[in-house]
Order: structure tokens, then C-alpha cells, then sequence
């Protein structure tokens, strides 16, 4: 390129502008119709990557059509679709186009969405969709308050931050923190880094379906409290990524309250069941905790980042992280004009409301509610289909749309090792074959199959036809044992 092309106030014009963007919107809408139909995994090495992606700072212009090209037929194609029904791993990012508009509207317009002055609308949409949220599962709209977060791990994290301050004040010494075996890792990290040593960390081991053993929470912090130490919080979970387990959320706010503690409730996952059949029962307790997270981008079907904390009473976000530098003194506005800055940690917010907002009015909160019954049923389904057959051991049942089972076939004498072994090489074959993300986890010293099933454009097909292929290769691992053996 020649020096002419140095473009320096960084501009396309107008009909390169609308030319580049009808380009991306077109890739965007034909990746919604045609996702279901390829194959939901990438795999790649460091080395192929390097290969493929390392190049030294352009200091030349290349024209954006060829750059976007280039991602589209290199970047694009080598990341995971999440989206996917055959996406059964982890949590599943189902998202939704609306919201994926609404994410270039928030980003084509740059809006600051951290103080009132900046933007009263986007703090007013904020607070709005906010109250809609704390109406949802029980919390005051009055008093309570919160804040949108880029995930779960942040919401997490800003509550533990809250809590120290509210329970502990400025000593958090001998403060103690109570969770189970179970609890999301993102908490033991927010733990970690808002400075608590590892022995005010107290892991209460779950009772055999998972959820945390009340008796030993109870000797936990008496224990505790006679050895002169400060217990201050308890991390409940709402929705286990492991199992989809839910806490007794009420008996531990009885607790929580016996003892005054904090009560924070991971509901990340699975807070959202609430809007479905028997969700209000599931998560009974959850409207007395002090806070929650929720995670948008998880069951509300939201694209990534959109995580949220709730709280009982806002004061205790702003109380926690106001600080008044000089710089910002002309735009404070009045208590009831909200600086988001001073409810969490960033100073620097992007618009994360609006997708929340604009999905929820394009398709009403009944269809989110049906979405979510349909997951819930559909791991159900799952769950009645593996029973029948006489290959697969339920090793913790269909609980908020997640089922671990494991390959166990009847009239085989199989060691646990050998057990362990086949099912880590069937989710190792299926990710191999790309035709569906399916990984392990561990349930009580058992290497099981996991599905996460919050996706509302899976079929019970899409399952089927996974679990047949697991079967294909199950019986070639079975094979192989048994020629070693012989």
C-alpha cells in the first residue's frame, strides 16, 4: 500500500460503511440459520494457531474487507459454537439475535453506561430492567438494588466485597467463609482475591445428592466461634454447574439468621428456574438472601457479558465502592440519579442492559418462561431415555436441565478404573468427531457424563443421536478392553 492510504481520523466512508456492516449483519443472520448444521466443535493446536494468526504489527493499512475475510474464514471457524444444540457442555451460551443487535446498538454508539451524567438513559434502562429482576425473585424494589456485571465471577466477586465490608468492617482477620464442595470455582477465586488466606475458607462436604450438609455447617461454625473466630458469610448454591443442585436455601437463611451471617446465594446457573413449573418451590428461600447473582447470559439466554448482582438494600453497593475523585465532582447528580461506578467496581461500563431490555420486550417474559420449562422437560426426557436402556447408570438425575450419567452396561464385570476409563474415552471420541461438545466431571470419585441442556433449540432428536454415538463408541472401547484382556 502506498502512503495514501494512511488514514489517519480512522473514518470509512458512508457507503463503505453501510457496505462493511450489511457484510457483517449477513454473516451474522446466516450464522442463526445455518449453526444447526455444522459441527459445533474446533479443535486446534497452539502450534496450528501460531501458524495460522501470528503476524508481526501491520503498520500499513489493509483494506476491511480483506481483513474481515480473513476472520471470517480463520477466526470465526476455530472457536466452539456454544450456541449450538449439540452444546452440551459446561454452561451453553444459547443467546438470541435480538440481544446481539441490541450489543452493536450499545457498541456502535459507544455509550458509557458508568454515571447518570453520561447517560441518563442507559441508567435509567439499567435500574429498570434492574427492578424487574428483584421483582422476579422476591427482592424489595424500594430498597433493594444492583448491578450488572460482565459475569457471574464478578457479581460474586463484588458481593464478597460487600460482605467483608458490612460484617467485618476494616478487620476481616478472623473471619470465616463458609461453602460447600460443590460451590462454583469462581467463588474460591473472589475469595482468594479480596484477600482471605486459605484457612478462613471452611469447604463443607454435600450429602449424597449433592447438596450441602446442614449438620456440618452447624458444627462448622459453632467450632468456629469457640476457637474465637469471626464467622461471617455463607456461599449457597443455587444451581450447581456439577448437577444443577440446589442448597436448602431456606433452612441455611435460618441459619444465616440465627448467627447473623451474610447470606450470598450462587444462583449463576440456575436462579433462572424460578420462572419455570416449580421453579418458586426448587428455590424456595432464595427472596431472604442478603445477595444474589444471576448470570443473563446463561438461562435468560443473553450473549456474553452479562452477569448480575442483586442485594436487599442498595445502600450496601454504595457504601462499599463510592469514591469521589476530583474529576468526577461536577457529575455526582442527586441520590436518586444512579452512578453505577459506585455500585461495583468498574469505572468503565459498557451498555449491558440494553439486551437484557430489548429481548425481554421484543419476546415477552412468557417465552423466556416457556424456553426454560422446555429445557427443564427436556433433560427430563433425557433422563427417561437413559433408564431404559440397559448401558447407562443415572449417577445424578435431571435436576434444572442437567443430567450426569455415565456408560455401566448390565452383564459386565468392569472395574471402576475400567468403568472410569471408557467414559473418559467416549467424551474424548465425540469431541474428536466434532459432532457434539460432551465432557466429564467427577460425582463421588466417578468420572460421569454431563449434559447441560438450556438450550431451547435442542431436540430430544439432538440427544438421541448423541447418545447413539456414544454407544458406537462405547462398544469399540468395550472391544478393545476386551482383546487386552484376552
Amino acid at each position: 500500500m502506498t502512503k495514501d492510504a494512511v488514514n489517519p481520523k480512522l473514518r470509512l466512508s458512508k457507503e463503505e460503511m453501510r457496505q462493511y456492516g450489511y457484510k457483517i449483519i449477513d454473516h451474522i443472520v446466516d450464522h442463526f440459520e445455518t449453526q444447526n448444521s455444522k459441527k459445533p466443535v474446533t479443535i486446534a493446536t497452539r502450534e496450528e494457531m501460531d501458524l495460522l494468526l501470528t503476524e508481526a504489527i501491520p503498520d500499513q493499512p489493509t483494506p476491511a474487507n480483506e481483513v474481515l475475510d480473513f476472520v471470517m474464514d480463520h477466526v470465526i471457524p476455530n472457536s466452539n459454537i456454544v450456541s449450538h444444540p449439540k452444546s452440551y457442555s459446561f454452561v451453553p451460551g444459547p443467546s438470541n439475535y435480538v440481544s446481539v443487535m441490541a450489543d452493536t446498538l450499545a457498541t456502535g454508539f459507544n455509550i458509557f453506561s458508568g454515571g447518570w451524567a453520561a447517560s441518563p438513559a442507559a441508567a435509567e434502562l439499567e435500574i429498570v430492567t434492574m427492578n424487574w429482576l428483584l421483582k422476579i425473585f422476591g427482592f424489595p424494589t424500594k430498597k433493594g438494588g444492583g448491578i450488572f456485571t460482565s459475569g457471574g465471577s464478578m457479581a460474586n466477586l463484588t458481593a464478597l466485597v460487600t460482605a467483608r465490608r458490612i460484617k467485618c468492617k476494616d478487620d476481616f482477620s478472623k473471619a470465616i467463609i463458609y461453602l460447600s464442595d460443590q460451590a462454583h470455582s469462581s467463588n474460591i477465586k473472589a475469595i482468594k482475591v479480596i484477600g482471605f488466606k486459605k484457612e478462613q475458607i471452611r469447604i463443607i462436604p454435600t450429602d449424597i445428592e449433592f447438596k450441602i450438609s446442614l449438620n456440618k455447617l452447624k458444627n462448622a461454625i459453632a467450632k468456629d466461634r469457640l476457637e474465637g473466630l469471626q464467622p461471617f458469610c455463607i456461599i449457597a448454591s443455587a444451581g450447581t454447574t456439577n448437577t444443577g443442585t440446589v442448597d436448602p436455601l431456606d433452612q441455611i437463611a435460618t441459619i444465616c439468621k440465627n448467627e447473623n451471617l451474610w447470606m450470598h446465594v450462587d444462583g449463576a446457573y440456575g436462579g433462572a428456574a424460578i420462572l419455570a413449573n416449580k421453579g418458586d418451590l426448587l428455590l424456595k428461600g432464595i427472596e431472604k438472601a442478603d445477595s444474589l447473582t444471576v448470570d443473563p447470559h446463561k438461562w435468560f439466554f443473553q450473549p456474553y457479558e452479562i452477569g448480575c448482582l442483586l442485594v436487599k438494600d442498595h445502600n450496601w453497593l454504595s457504601g462499599t465502592f463510592t469514591e469521589k475523585p476530583e474529576y468526577l465532582r461536577d457529575i455526582e447528580g442527586n441520590e436518586s440519579e444512579i452512578n453505577f461506578y459506585d455500585h461495583g467496581i468498574q469505572l468503565t461500563r459498557r451498555f449491558r442492559a440494553l439486551k437484557f431490555y430489548m429481548s425481554l420486550k421484543t419476546f415477552g417474559l412468557d417465552s423466556f418462561k416457556k424456553a426454560i420449562q422446555y429445557t427443564i422437560d427436556l433433560a427430563e426426557q433425557a433422563e427417561t431415555i437413559l433408564r431404559k436402556s440397559s448401558n447407562w447408570e443415572i449417577t445424578s438425575p435431571a435436576t434444572l436441565a442437567i443430567i450426569n450419567f455415565r456408560y455401566h452396561p448390565i452383564g459386565f464385570d468392569l472395574t471402576e478404573e475400567e468403568l472410569d476409563c471408557i467414559n473418559q474415552n467416549i467424551s474424548n471420541k465425540i469431541i474428536a468427531s466434532r459432532e457434539a461438545l460432551l465432557v466429564t466431571t467427577v460425582l463421588q470419585g466417578q468420572i460421569v457424563l454431563r449434559m447441560c441442556l438450556i438450550n431451547p433449540r435442542t431436540t430430544i432428536e439432538d440427544i438421541q443421536d448423541t447418545l447413539e454415538k456414544c454407544e458406537t463408541f462405547a462398544k469399540e472401547e468395550l472391544t478393545t478392553l476386551q482383546k487386552q484382556l484376552s
